[in-house]
């Protein structure tokens, strides 16, 4: 009841109305501004919901239109000249599509944008808006990369609304906008780059990119912690979400999309950085691997997918005596509860004792991986690493270990070994299944156990 009454009073509004003319005012004055009479206005109490529901009654109701009817865009998906890029997006850039490029500063998200806006392959009608760069600086970075500028058009103006209103008249296959957190709308009161002005900001752009089928492009800086710069509310506006990482060991950088409405978010594009700006890996299936690492002990070669493409990934582990009490697990780029269960089950099924031995079990190159079928490779490198005897670099572990110490067979085995021969490895052991067609020598392996007797 208590609820109920203070609703009621919340609702209930003191108006002020004059006697004579029938103004209605929010507060008593002495003379009615409208007719001029004194002493005529009188309080009045009135329901503001029963006046939001005759105003709701008024509306009329939104459009519905039937999807048989609708004509579907049959348009293609417009290639940008750099295949890495195209694969990650799913194809190529959508007409109409908003996609959202973040990294880190100077990591070369200018530099990429460049390319895609005058790539001689893609010959795309763009507009170049920069709240950044003068004309001067923007051209320049074009003649270094040696960049077609005959189609390009560059806009130095941080104001959305004529931006916006430029890309009607003119019409461009895709709009590039650098960066969002420098441009401001006249809508919003406030200073670019706060969280109202980059969200009014990205709506509107992508107001644009559906009604006009135009592909924009906005680039976004990330914080220091590594997330995007403003609401996280902006990820959900946008299509596409990719973001641009450095990878520390070579000279490569990785294009991953953490949202896609048109394509996977498993691809990852490869792409290395030029004195002509990025260009595309030629063997990307190998970069992770280093061809000029001697047999050790503890170092496996395994294979994930990333996406629908496989790659090789090394895997180096070190099992040493415990110093203190209690034995320490440590990973990097590997799932540190996967190792707690692997030495486990290593622990109960196999004849090695890990109880009293640490265990560090490392990913080449940086990655961060969370594929099962690394499993036999990561118990591998353990073996290796536990009774010091190297494992040749031709070889290949795949396969994915259950809690009974068997090995399971995981997805798309017959891809991952095709990749193996490509690169030109000699011998692959996998789980106990039928392989089809292969010139690996093949090492069928049921269980933990039989693993172990074969490496000791």
């Amino acid at each position: 009841m208590a609820i109920e009454k203070n609703n009621m009073a919340n609702s209930l509004k003191t108006i002020y109305s004059c006697r004579n003319c029938g103004a209605q005012f929010p507060k008593w004055s002495g003379r009615c501004l409208e007719c001029g009479a004194w002493s005529t206005l009188e309080a009045d109490l009135q329901d503001t919901k029963q006046e939001k529901a005759a105003q709701l009654n008024k509306l009329a109701p939104a459009g519905m239109i039937n999807l048989k009817d609708v004509v579907s865009n049959k348009r293609q998906r417009l290639e940008t000249g750099l295949e890495e890029v195209d694969r990650v997006l799913g194809g190529g850039l959508v007409p109409g599509s908003l996609i959202l490029l973040s990294g880190e500063p100077g990591i070369g998200k200018s530099t990429l944008v460049a390319q895609l806006a005058s790539a001689k392959r893609a010959k795309l009608q763009t507009i170049y808006a920069s709240g950044e760069e003068s004309a001067v600086q923007v051209k320049s970075r074009f003649e270094r990369l040696n960049c077609e500028l005959d189609k390009v058009k560059f806009i130095a103006d941080n104001n959305v609304e004529k931006i916006i209103k430029a890309a009607q008249q003119e019409r461009p296959d895709l709009l590039i906008v650098d960066s969002i957190q420098t441009v401001y709308s006249s809508q919003v009161l406030s200073e670019s780059g706060g969280i109202a002005q980059i969200r009014t900001a990205a709506a509107q752009f992508l107001e644009l990119a559906k009604t006009y089928d135009i592909a924009v492009i906005i680039i976004g800086h990330i914080t220091k912690d590594g997330q995007i710069a403003g609401p996280k509310s902006l990820e959900h506006i946008v299509d596409t979400v990719i973001s641009l990482e450095s990878e520390n060991n070579h000279n490569y950088s990785l294009l991953r999309a953490t949202k896609n409405r048109f394509g996977s978010v498993n691809e990852l594009g490869i792409i290395e950085m030029t004195s002509l700006g990025f260009k595309e890996v030629k063997n990307p299936g190998a970069v992770f691997i280093l061809d000029s690492v001697l047999d050790i002990s503890g170092s496996v070669l395994g294979c994930v997918l990333e996406g629908t493409r496989p790659f090789m990934v090394d895997l180096q582990a070190l099992v040493s005596k415990t110093v203190f009490g209690y034995p320490q697990r440590k990973t990097s780029g590997f799932d540190l509860n996967r190792l707690q269960v692997l030495s486990a089950v290593i622990s109960k099924r196999t004849k090695v004792n890990l109880a009293s031995s640490d265990i560090i079990l490392n990913v080449a190159g940086g990655l961060r991986l969370s594929d099962p079928a690394l499993d036999l490779a990561a118990v591998a490198s353990i073996f290796s690493s536990y009774g010091n005897k190297p494992i040749s670099r031709e070889a290949v572990f795949v396969g994915e270990v259950g809690l009974g110490g068997e090995v399971r067979n995981v997805f798309r085995l017959e891809e991952r070994l095709k990749e193996a021969v490509r690169l030109g490895f000699k011998e692959a052991f996998v789980p106990n299944v039928v392989i089809n067609n292969t010139k690996l020598k093949i090492n069928k392996i049921k269980d933990l156990e039989s693993l172990w007797s074969y490496l000791k």
